[in-house]
């Protein structure tokens, strides 16, 4: 099956982006520095970068403030490193976005809209096409790649939907369970054949299959998540409610000249939406489905 390639201008410039050292937080008051954004790893960390490089470049021309993208290794990372590294704001998944609000106060900014108009997603369980699963009954035995424990789609979702099928115990039920860090990973995990049973957002399939279409011949979908909130940037308590404003109405206002479409084209999405807590309902009332307590969630891959 056919890989990108990775070209070592997107190298160069991955590095030119990312910031080295930890930007410092305490003052945030204009030109003094730049904001440094956190990413959880929802891709290949350099079709990643190639997306929200356009972004940064636009974001830092309206505020006149560099700002600077920095990618986990997991997601999360986002949570113990938050402070450490000096972030100032991340843009997180629906699961991720839930844990920081209650564990690190940061409050959600906007919502990634998609290029259809909507700012929530949806996660799907696939397997081969080819394969002999259609139920949940079908995978015992088999070999599941979840994506990391702090993805709702990538293991929330899931975990919620085997447990509706009489599935309780995910590590006696399987024959082998590991942890692929991004959605691309565990959908090419089931296309080579190294698990039986993935997880990916619609969004990514919807982009791994416009890039490879036999991607759709090989794979099947055998349930599908709920509404969930899209990739949401949050920032953290110390940011002023001056620069707060600024990059709302940057973001808000990112659609509304042809410069901000070119990025939102390469980001790809259609636009940003004002966020609030309650829109992660969805995601609260899964964790109650399971009565975990946030707070008290297990996020680390162990």
């Amino acid at each position: 099956m056919k890989r990108s390639i990775i070209f070592l201008s997107v190298l160069l410039s991955l590095f030119m982006l990312i910031c080295p050292d930890p930007c410092k937080s305490e003052d945030k008051s204009p030109g003094k520095e730049g904001i440094l954004i956190g990413l959880i790893p929802e891709e290949n960390i350099f079709k990643q970068m190639e997306r929200y490089m356009p972004l940064a470049g636009y974001i830092s021309e309206k505020i006149g403030r560099k700002v600077k993208f920095t990618i986990l290794s997991k997601y999360g990372d986002i949570i113990d490193r938050f402070n450490s590294r000096g972030m100032d704001g991340a843009f997180l998944g629906g699961l991720t976005t839930v844990i920081a609000y209650e564990k690190l106060g940061v409050i959600p900014l906007v919502t990634v809209v998609d290029t259809e108009g909507n700012a929530t997603v949806r996660g799907h369980i696939i397997v081969r096409r080819d394969g002999v699963i259609n139920s949940p009954d079908d995978m015992k035995g088999k070999i599941v790649a979840f994506v990391d424990r702090a993805s709702i789609t990538g293991y929330l979702f899931p975990v919620v939907y085997m447990k509706e099928h009489g599935i309780h115990n995910i590590r006696d039920f399987f024959s082998e369970v590991f942890f692929t860090g991004s959605c691309d990973a565990s959908v090419y995990a089931v296309l080579d054949g190294r698990a039986d049973v993935g997880f990916v957002n619609e969004t990514e399939l919807r982009d791994m299959i416009s890039s490879d279409v036999t991607i759709k011949k090989e794979l099947k979908i055998i349930a599908t998540s709920p509404d969930m909130p899209n990739v949401t940037l949050s920032l953290s308590k110390r940011i002023s409610e001056k620069m707060r404003k600024k990059l709302l109405d940057t973001l808000l206002d990112i659609s509304n000249n042809s410069k901000g479409r070119e990025v939102l084209k390469r980001f790809g999405a259609g636009g940003f939406r004002r966020a609030s807590v309650n829109d992660f309902t969805p995601v609260y009332r899964l964790l109650k489905s399971l009565n975990v307590n946030v707070k008290e969630y297990n996020y680390r891959n162990k």
